[in-house]
């Protein structure tokens, strides 16, 4: 059997009424900022549940534009989390700020307990990753922030529909940024990103922000970005968005799967699941003993296996300028030697998920 990671081929099986829509478009010539982006960002906003949504071209710039209209800049300082993907610390430096890394729990997001530390003079937010559809516990982070005074910006690029206490992940600060990268649980065509608020000003500043810092086509108020959702990529979001909360229960329900399955094999753990986290497994990843084994072994099975991330970010050559030694954050260290990520997509069959789970328990009894 094989069993791919990549399930796009699947979802877009049939594309008949997106390329139908993508038509309607080209007729109309409506590239930029047209109606679907307007119709995309309504939805989406009803979606999470706030007031505004505002479309931009990466989930990288849904996390740089919110930081951008804080004022962020040199000499300012953005505290994340030591186990994120680039994209996180790259949205950091594009505002010419400097990211501050707190090290992560076993539950593969911030340590909460570790970010009071990390404030400094400097820090002007922080930046929480709802890193593989886990959510940080957000109520303590806010009551760290505001004892400080320190605006929210959230990664949840990888959490739509992820909740702590019920709420929203993206809705607890100032805003959100969520990615629509074609591997994310709400896709699109390319790189495409969201930004919610329920922020009227930072609303009115993300708008100008993402269109050249346009009040009008001939009045520029500030200097902004070309950071727009392309009108085809709305299309595509259109079409999906409805699709949103089944996606979501049928990965729910296939990570519990793998949860109950694997915790039956001794050599390998199953992350904690802490009972107010809503997680909606964007990644599934648990930690395997002989790692690197295990997903060679899974691979000349047939399994597409990946891990997320072989190398924390802080211990990257292009952050070497920050002056971080291995071992700086032992627990993403940890992770980044015995973590391994497998298919949980909403297009998986219990087939394939009894595949997966067989497949690693032969190779730890064949040990």
């Amino acid at each position: 059997m094989k069993v791919r990671y990549s399930y796009l081929s699947q979802q877009f099986a049939d594309p008949t009424e997106i390329l139908e829509g993508i038509r309607q478009v080209v007729m109309r010539g409506d590239f930029t900022l047209g109606r679907e982006v307007a119709e995309f960002e309504r939805r989406f906003a009803e979606l999470i549940g706030v007031k505004h949504a505002v479309g931009v071209n990466s989930g990288t710039d849904a996390l740089k534009l919110p930081l951008k209209a804080l004022g962020l800049g040199p000499g300012d300082e953005v505290i994340t989390t030591a186990n994120t993907f680039v994209a996180t610390v790259g949205a950091i430096n594009e505002v010419g700020a400097r990211p501050v890394f707190v090290d992560c729990n076993d539950s593969f997001v911030m340590d909460v307990g570790r970010l009071e530390a990390a404030i400094t003079p400097r820090t002007k937010a922080i930046m929480p990753v709802q890193f593989t559809g886990e959510v940080v516990d957000m109520v303590a982070v806010m009551e760290i922030a505001e004892r400080h005074g320190l605006p929210v910006v959230e990664d949840a690029c990888q959490s739509i529909l992820g909740e702590w206490d019920g709420k929203r992940g993206g809705t607890w600060g100032i805003a959100g940024g969520f990615s629509l990268h074609p591997l994310k649980n709400l896709n699109v065509w390319g790189d495409s990103g969201i930004i919610v608020t329920n922020d009227d000003e930072m609303a009115r500043k993300l708008r100008l922000l993402r269109n050249h810092g346009l009040a009008t086509r001939d009045e520029v108020e500030i200097l902004g970005y070309n950071s727009r959702l392309d009108t085809v990529q709305a299309v595509v979001g259109n079409w999906l968005i409805g699709q949103t909360h089944d996606i979501t229960a049928k990965r729910i329900a296939n990570g519990a799967w793998y949860d109950a399955a694997f915790a039956q094999i001794p050599q390998v753990t199953v992350p904690p699941r802490p009972a107010r986290c809503r997680r909606v497994f964007h990644l599934y990843m648990i930690f395997a003993q002989d790692r690197d084994a295990l997903y060679e072994h899974c691979k000349a099975a047939g399994i597409s296996t990946k891990i997320h991330y072989p190398l924390p970010i802080y211990r990257h050559p292009g952050l070497s300028h920050l002056g971080h030694q291995a071992g700086d954050f032992p627990v993403a260290d940890r992770h980044a030697g015995s973590l391994i990520s497998f298919p949980v997509d909403q297009h998986i069959s219990r087939e394939e998920q009894q595949y997966v789970v067989d497949t690693v328990r032969a190779f730890y009894q064949g040990r």
